[in-house]
């Protein structure tokens, strides 16, 4: 994951709730971490979404766990989109302590772009896609 350019980060608040009984961040946690990265993400570089009408959705989501956070740590989930289908695309994310920039845990995602009325998947719109191609400065279109 280190060849990947992260362009968007968000410093994340750990609540209290957010450590468990052994003084660190209990791993279900990070989930809700990787969800606040997704929808900053999206809301600054797709603004004019209408999230009424148009979803995205979770298929596969992984994550490796690499160090614990413990309630005291500073630190940010970093977002990049690394590939788009048709309907979907790969997001990689990672959550970084913002003093010493280690790595304490890295997910990688694929997400498809969903009719909220319809009730089914949906092409992603093509302003969503040269969007999101301007803001980490490449073509991620899915080569055939």
């Amino acid at each position: 994951m280190e060849e990947i350019q992260f362009n968007h980060t968000l410093p994340i608040q750990l609540r209290f709730n957010d450590v468990d009984k052994f003084g660190h961040v209990n791993n279900t946690v990070y989930f809700s971490f990787y969800d606040l990265g997704k929808t900053e993400y999206f809301a600054s570089v797709c603004p004019d979404v209408d999230w009424e009408k148009d979803g995205i959705v979770v298929v596969h989501i992984e994550a490796n766990f690499l160090a614990q956070i413990y309630g005291s740590d500073h630190i940010a989930v970093q977002t990049a989109v690394t590939e788009i289908g048709t309907k979907s695309f790969h997001l990689a994310q990672r959550v970084i302590d913002t003093e010493t920039q280690e790595i304490k845990c890295i997910c990688t995602s694929v997400m498809v772009t969903f009719d909220l009325e319809k009730h089914e998947s949906k092409p992603l719109e093509e302003e969503w896609i040269q969007a999101i191609c301007k803001y980490e400065g490449r073509d991620l279109r899915k080569k055939k």
